[in-house]
């Protein structure tokens, strides 16, 4: 089953349920994904990857929304947005560990041959690729600045 037609189920599950914010979180990750099929060039189809592509979209949105909520005095709206944050992960693969990532990368410099800052395109190219969905773009970044300093 496809992430799409999990979440499809998990919309029905959470109405029976009448669980509100997980069913506000989930509609709007299908909203995501139906604007993603539809959109020019999709041809109405939405591969595991794109769908997971989304998903830490969204996340990255929450958490940005949050923090600026806490900033701002506005507790309970950050407390909505960290409630969505916490369902939209269920679906995310399992996220690396800091020592994870951190050999993870390792790897990839040695196979990149990687040996100073001007060598940071060409690891964080294959980095993105291999670790998509399970590390955070920015933690994959800083990652890689620290080991090539």
């Amino acid at each position: 089953m496809n992430l799409f037609d999990t979440i499809s189920d998990e919309i029905k599950k959470a109405m029976l349920a009448k669980d509100k914010v997980r069913l506000e979180a989930l509609r709007g990750v299908k909203k995501e994904f139906l604007e993603a099929k539809t959109a020019k060039g999709a041809h109405d189809e939405l591969s595991d990857e794109t769908a997971t592509a989304i998903l830490q979209k969204m996340v990255k949105q929450r958490k940005d929304s949050a923090e600026i909520y806490t900033t701002q005095g506005r507790a309970d709206l950050a407390a909505d947005e960290i409630a969505q944050l916490k369902v939209i992960q269920e679906f995310l693969p399992a996220q690396l560990s800091p020592e994870e990532l951190e050999s993870a990368i390792k790897s990839i410099i040695a196979e990149a041959g990687a040996t100073s800052m001007k060598d940071m395109g060409k690891v964080m190219g294959v980095a993105t690729k291999q670790l998509a969905g399970k590390a955070e773009g920015r933690a994959v970044s800083e990652m890689v600045k620290k080991l090539l300093s």
